[in-house]
């Protein structure tokens, strides 16, 4: 899904959809849409994943969005990530966040 066709769907009012940012260690977001159980990554036109450097980012990139969704800043359970230390499963943690900037 790119950013076009995401303001699309957004503007079209169809299923309800959320927006994850999702936090990679290095300091890379990318960013992603869930909508119901399927997980559409956002893309360039080119088909390359578009990744953010920050939570800024994200909603300078998402400013434009027609209508307010949920939007999520999600992080790997981080000993699983770090060191592969794993105490079953376990979800990863979900923040949730204003698109517009709260400074």
């Amino acid at each position: 899904m790119t950013l076009t066709e995401l303001c699309a769907w957004v503007a079209s009012g169809q299923e309800p959809l959320e927006l994850e940012l999702l936090s990679i260690e290095g300091g890379i977001y990318l960013l992603q849409a869930r909508v119901g159980s399927a997980v559409h990554p956002i893309r360039t036109r080119t088909g390359q994943a578009i990744q953010l450097r920050s939570v800024t980012h994200a909603r300078e990139v998402l400013e434009d969005l027609p209508a307010p969704v949920p939007f999520y800043l999600v992080h790997c359970v981080v000993h699983t990530e770090m060191c592969g230390f794993d105490h079953g499963p376990q979800a990863p943690l979900r923040v949730p966040l204003a698109l517009d900037s709260t400074w």
